[in-house]
Formats: C-alpha cells, structure tokens, sequence
C-alpha cells in the first residue's frame, strides 16, 4: 500500500511541478540587458561557463545572509554571477527567486553577456568582468507610489527623521548590510522603510551608494517609492512590503528547533502510520492539481471570450467604403491634405458632422489580412489625450483606409521653426506642450496594453488641437514589445538623424531610453525655437546638442532660449534645457525614463543630477539631414502622415 501510493503520489508531484512550470512566467520589475561587453553564442566557452556559475543558484542550500556570488572559467571566457535577496528572506524563499531570475533573465537576455533583473524579492545579475566588491550605481531603476499623501510637509519630516540613520545602520552592517525602520505618519498610518546593500561592499562604497540614490528620490509628495541599482536598495511604503515580525525577531536567529520525543514516543514505523501521512498528501495534491486543471479550462474559455471579444471589436471599427468616399469627396484633390510613403491623407466629414482625416494605404503593403486587423484593433485601444486617435479602418481587396481624428492645427514643427507663427507661441503654451508630449509617451511605454516605442519621435509628429494640445502620430515605425521588454534589435532603422539616439542609428538597438532621446531633443529644439538639423550659431553651421552643451558648460545657458521667450520664467525653462540634457546622455542607462522626466516636469523643487557631455552624430560622420527610409521611397511626411504599426517578427 505503502510503495503504490508514493508510486502515485510521485507521479502526481511531476505532474503539478510541470503544470506549474507551464502556467506560471514571472516578471522582472524591471531587468536590463546591456551590450557594452558584447554577446555569446549558444555553443560558446563563455556560454558554458555562465550555464555553470548559473546552476549554483537552483543548487545551493546554504545561501549566506541572502548573498551568494559565484565565477567560472578563464578569462576572456569566465562567467561571474551574483544573487542578492532581500534581508528578511528565509533562505528556501530566497533560493526559490533566484532560481525564477536565472530563468527568466537568460530567457531575456539570451546573448548578452552581461544582465541584471529585479524582483521585490531578489536580484541577480551576471557580468564576464568582476564585480564582487565593487560598488555601481548603473543600470539603475526607480518607482514611485503617488497615492495622495494627507499632510506633504509632516510627513515629508517624519520620512527625513526615518532616513537619518537608515544609511548609516544599512553600511555598518558586517555580515548583512539591511535595515529597516516603521514610524507613524502624521494621519497615524504607518511609514515602513528599508535600506540593503551587497553584504561585499565596504561600509563607506555601502553608504556612498545609499546616499546617491536617497538624493534622486522626492521626499515631498509621494506615499513611496523604491530605487534600484546593482549594489543597493532602497524603499519605503504607507504599507508593510516586508516581514515585520522577521525583521523584529532578526532575520537571522538560530532556527527554532523541535521539543525531543518524549521517552517511549512509537516512532513512524508502522504501515498504518505512513497511510494516515500519505492518504491525506496524495488526497491534497490531487485537489490541487484539479483546481489547476480547472484554472486552465476557465483561462482557455476567457481567451476564447477575448477573442470574441476581439472580432466584435473588429467589427465595430470597420467603416463602410461609401460612406468614406463620401466623407472626402471621392477622394478628391481638394481634400487632400498632404502625401507620404504609405499614401495619401484626405479629410472628411462624416453625416454627423464630425471631421476625420483618411489615410489611404499604398496597395503595395506586404501585410496580410488578419495581421492588418489585430494591428487596428490594438492601436485603437490606444486611448490617450495626447494620442492622435485611430476611429476606423476599411479593408477589401487591395483597398485598406484608416480613419482617424482630425486635429484641425497643423504639426508642431510648423509652429516653433516659423518666425512669424514662433513668436505667438509663448512658453506657457509650449511648456504645455513639452509636458502633454511627455505624458504621451509614458503612456505608450508603461500604461499602454502593450509597451509601444515610437522609433521616429520628432517635431514634425506632434500634431496641435485647437487647444494647443500635442497628440502624437505616426506609429508607422513603431514597434511593440511584451509589457517587460524595454529594448530590441533590429537590421531595418527607420527614422530621422539627429533625432535619433546613436545606438539606434549605429548599431539598430532600439529601446524605451532611445524614445526618451529623441523627446530630449524635441525639448531643446521647442526651447530654442531652432532644428536639430539645420541650427547655426552666426555665419557657422552647429549641432544644436553640441552648442547646447557648450552653453551649458559654460554657464550661459540662457543663449539656447528663443529670442521671442526672454521675457519668461528663465528658471523654468532652463530646467528644461537641463532636463533635456539628462534625456540625450551618450550612455543609454544614464538617461531619465519618461515616469522621472515627468515628474520632473511637474516637480520644480526635485533636484536634477549634473549631465554629461550628450551624443554626438558628428563624431560619427553621420550625414545630419538625412532620413533613414522604409523599403518605400518615403517622401516628407505631411501633418497628417499617420500610418498603420508594422510589426516585424522577433
């Protein structure tokens, strides 16, 4: 009875471990894969040498303090990894993380050498350079919680006193450098706090570390936030996010052993003992792998549903050829506002009386069907004000339209590159349009269903309402990416030079941070009123980020601004110009994310970090006004150059 029921509930353990392993993918909070030290192959030395030290994390049992770091190999193939767990982990919890990062980051980052990811338990990372004891404070992440806070000022004051020792107790750690801390806030909810470097750090490279990131988090305004980097944390909550009561206890207490038998105690010997063990086991596991199966015939039945749902959705966004021909005068000429490499774009006006625009797609598109299809349907349910919104579409035979809203101002570039129209346009109005462009692009790459990066992010792609309000178009080279994914590879570049980020333009690597390049420069073209492309200072041709650069250098900052914008608030607008720096930094993890250029915008009391000499296409030799093309011969966009996203296959 004994061998058949372990026999069966052996069989059922497998069972439940590869229905779990098949139904359960986590999610970095965030996770970088860098290629400054370059890439592997799958049958490489380097490769087998980081398979190695990676397999040590799912093996070990006696992870230390949370900590553990392990290498491989001989140079230039030698393969280092470390595994850093939050202080208040028991050690199975802990292994069981980093177990899931060494999974999920070599999935990420299939061929990159070097990679961190993070998870509110853990962190892991792996380099083919050293990095035990060394303390970097790049790549870097930071979240914040803005839930409304009831008194800003005391608890900015409460948090302030939290943190004054925090670091301090944090660095003087010897064996775990971890600390956390609770206090009231001033409405009486509770303030949780926590402070962890690497246990290798020295106290001084612990401290130094704390204190760069303590200075990059806002104190006013903001219920939490958390910050990582590769040799530190930092957090704190209006709510407990770690175990209180271990922490209390110190996470490292010997372990509570079990009283002795008491003498003459029956030890589990007996067949009807093992039964009364196992019956109710094998009882349980298959309660569990039954919830399972019904958990994956429920998910199954709400794909269906979404995909219903999906062609419902189809339905309702398809418009009736007639009723569009109609809209724009059969097409006519006179309603044509403008042509571009995907085809022509016509305004309408619908039986309603509502203003379209209508692009009409070359009948030359390699898309299928299906694919043009879901691609509607997904950048419809792009819902954001400084969006241009995508109504419809018509699609039979060779004939595919698009619908959008009609935006009745022309594009941005036509208003801050014209001298007469630059000078109506004062820095109330184009400081509202730096923050509306802004909070458009943090919705395509953290809020939307799916993390969008634009790729051709310029002037000429913000169309104004009659508001004056920015809304973003032309995703036609856009690409989207799994909601973790933040960077990409491509052998296709498309854009425009000098707006894009040197990486991309260089070797195709595309990422979130290469967007945030490209708004950085539309910030300091909208300040100076002048083109990134054609900018010249006196009788010299010049680069705008390399005079904007030196001006910065040179403390004069002030001849960056538009001639017509000295009467404004200087201070404000050279935030601006120092904002814009930090987004066109040559290092692509030194550059801001658009969640911090946002709060930034909207925060003048945050501090900002000094930046450092920008990218330069110059130095590259690269042609400044040329466009990198589609595979058609793309002609200058007009204002209503909005086209369809083209996926390409990962």
């Amino acid at each position: 009875m004994l061998m058949v029921s372990s026999g069966i509930l052996f069989s059922l353990f497998l069972i439940f471990v590869l229905v779990y392993q098949a139904t359960t993918q986590p999610s970095f909070i965030y996770h970088y894969c860098s290629n400054n030290t370059g890439k592997y192959t799958s049958k490489s030395t380097y490769k087998a040498s980081l398979d190695y030290v990676l397999a040590n994390f799912s093996s070990n049992t006696g992870i230390d303090g949370g900590f553990d770091s392990y290498s491989y190999g001989q140079d230039p193939d030698k393969a280092y990894a470390i595994g850093f767990c939050r202080g208040d982990l028991e050690p199975d919890v802990c292994l069981s993380c980093l177990n899931d990062s060494r999974i999920a980051l070599t999935q990420l980052c299939p061929n990159q050498k070097e990679a961190i990811g993070w998870y509110d338990n853990c962190s892991l990372r792996f380099s083919n350079r050293s990095m035990f004891g060394v303390q970097e404070s790049a790549p870097n992440y930071f979240m914040w919680n803005k839930k409304d806070v009831s008194d800003v000022d005391g608890y900015r004051v409460v948090l302030t006193n939290l943190l004054s020792g925090m670091i301090s107790d944090a660095a003087s750690g010897v064996s775990l450098k971890f600390a956390t801390r609770t206090s009231v806030a001033p409405d009486f909810s509770k303030i949780y706090v926590l402070a962890q470097c690497t246990p290798n750090l020295s106290e001084q490279d612990c401290r130094d570390c704390l204190d760069l990131i303590y200075a990059q988090i806002p104190l006013s305004g903001l219920a939490g936030a958390r910050a990582y980097t590769p040799s530190c944390n930092f957090r704190f909550e209006t709510y407990p996010f770690f175990d209180v009561a271990a922490v209390v206890q110190s996470p490292h207490l010997p372990p509570v052993l079990p009283p002795p038998l008491i003498k003459g105690t029956k030890r589990n010997t007996t067949t009807r003992t093992a039964i009364v063990i196992v019956v109710p086991t094998l009882v349980v596991i298959i309660l569990v792998v039954g919830i399972i199966y019904l958990f994956l015939r429920v998910r199954k039945r709400k794909d269906h549903l979404e995909t219903m749902d999906e062609m419902g959705n189809v339905e309702s966004l398809q418009f009736d050829f007639d009723v569009i021909r109609a809209a724009t005068g059969d097409f006519s000429d006179a309603n044509k506002l403008g042509k571009g490499g995907f085809g022509p774009v016509y305004k309408g006006k619908l039986s309603n009386g509502q203003d379209i625009a209508v692009k009409r797609l070359s009948k030359n598109s390699r898309q299928g069907d299906s694919e043009f299809m879901n691609e509607v349907v997904s950048v419809a349910k792009l819902q954001h004000r400084n969006l241009v919104r995508l109504l419809g579409f018509f699609l039979e035979g060779n004939e595919r339209l698009l619908v959008y809203e009609f935006v009745p101002n022309r594009s941005l570039d036509q208003y801050i590159f014209d001298p007469k129209k630059s000078a109506n346009l004062d820095w109330e109005s184009r400081y509202k349009i730096i923050k509306g462009i802004a909070r458009g692009l943090l919705y395509l790459h953290e809020d939307s269903r799916l993390r969008i990066i634009h790729r051709n992010l310029k002037a000429a792609n913000i169309l104004l309402d009659i508001e004056m309000n920015p809304k973003i178009l032309d995703f036609g080279m856009a690409r989207m990416c799994v909601l973790d994914q933040t960077e990409g590879n491509t052998n296709r570049v498309v854009g425009t030079y000098g707006y894009m980020a040197p990486e991309y333009a260089m070797l195709g690597q595309f990422s979130i941070k290469s967007d945030v390049f490209s708004f950085g420069v539309m910030m300091l073209e909208i300040v100076s009123g002048h083109k990134i492309t054609s900018f010249r200072e006196g009788e010299n041709k010049e680069y705008l980020l390399s005079y904007a650069w030196k001006n910065w250098r040179e403390g004069t900052a002030v001849n960056l601004i538009d001639l017509t914008l000295r009467s404004g608030p200087l201070s404000e607008m050279i935030r601006c110009i120092h904002i814009g720096l930090l987004c066109v930094e040559a290092n692509v993890a030194d550059r801001l994310d658009m969640a911090s250029v946002v709060l930034l915008l909207n925060s003048n009391s945050i501090a900002l970090p000094l930046p450092t000499q920008p990218a330069s296409f110059v130095q590259y030799g690269v042609p400044l006004a040329t466009s990198m093309k589609l595979d058609t011969d793309c002609k200058p966009v007009s204002q209503y150059e909005v086209s369809i996203t083209e996926l390409d296959p990962r």
